[in-house]
């Protein structure tokens, strides 16, 4: 295979169906051996080092309901949450007198000025031989590491906001005792975040066969991303400290997405039970990755990740 080709098939997983840019050897120059750089007539040099490669034709189209950067991987789109101040507003209402200086005011309405911190944790080890969700309980084990868990968000000292949390039985008892570490945080239940197929991921597996279609759990899990994850809203004055109890394949999608990464990549991210998973989106939309399924707070023999 050569190597322009081998590139060519890395582009779905890399940069999910999008042009891809790869780093290469520096082109010999003309005239040295190598052949001479080509380019249709008119079109800007590309950048030294750089080699351009279209989408392989069997990359994999995205269902509907995710939504990819114009321009193709490798650009952050800074309006991913809808919340940049330019969309937020209609520049077509001007007044003829202020001019800019109005539009300016205008935006700064629209400005977010807090950072939000979002604490993705995974539910802690549940009993795998319930069959229907009210039996799919803690272990004891699971009990231990939740506890382990709230100890150490609570040794953080930040003063958190919320615990939102999925209504599955093993993230709702793994918030209930995390929450005996955090007196006074409120608790919300929400069906948005339980456990299910985000999208059929990439590369393909066979040994992994959701029990529900992706088409059922995909636009779920994708509006949970929508509905939580985004900047700070322009009416926060404080940086925020949220938690979020919920399940493995919910929190890979969520970072994946949040970061701009494909999001058919999700399942190449393994966590922890009980770990805990740290998002930063700053006022202006940029979104750090701090922490992916730590529990290095946890002894080496309370570590599962079933």
């Amino acid at each position: 295979m050569s190597f322009r080709r081998a590139l060519a098939l890395a582009a779905c997983g890399l940069a999910g169906g999008s042009v891809l840019f790869s780093a290469v050897g520096k082109q010999p120059a003309h005239g040295a051996g190598g052949d001479a750089e080509t380019r249709s007539a008119g079109a800007a040099p590309a950048a030294p080092g750089l080699l351009l490669l279209p989408p392989p034709a069997s990359c994999p189209a995205a269902p509907g309901w995710v939504e990819r950067p114009a321009g193709g991987g490798g650009y952050w789109d800074s309006n991913w949450d809808r919340r940049e101040p330019l969309a937020l507003i209609n520049r077509k209402k001007k007044n003829e007198e202020t001019g800019e200086e109005e539009l300016a005011s205008r935006l700064d309405h629209y400005k977010a000025k807090a950072t939000r911190h979002i604490f993705l944790i995974r539910h802690s080890q549940y009993n795998l031989d319930g069959r229907i969700d009210k039996d799919r309980i803690l272990t004891q084990l699971g009990r231990e590491q939740a506890e382990l868990t709230g100890r150490r968000l609570a040794s953080l000292g930040l003063k958190f906001d919320t615990i939102i949390h999925s209504s599955m039985t093993r993230a709702t008892e793994t918030t209930d005792i995390i929450s005996k570490h955090l007196p006074g945080v409120k608790k919300v239940s929400t069906d948005l975040l339980r456990e299910g197929a985000p999208i059929e991921p990439v590369p393909p597996v066979s040994h992994w066969k959701p029990e529900a279609v992706y088409y059922e759990d995909g636009a779920r899990i994708e509006a949970a991303f929508r509905n939580y994850i985004h900047r700070a809203d322009a009416k926060q004055e404080e940086d925020s400290y949220e938690i979020f109890v919920c399940h493995a394949n919910v929190i890979r999608y969520i970072v994946c997405r949040a970061l701009q990464f494909p999001p058919e990549g999700w399942l190449r991210m393994s966590l922890n039970n009980g770990s805990i998973t740290h998002l930063v989106i700053r006022p202006s939309g940029r979104v750090a990755l701090r922490t992916l399924g730590d529990t290095g707070f946890m002894p080496p023999d309370k570590i599962t990740r079933t």
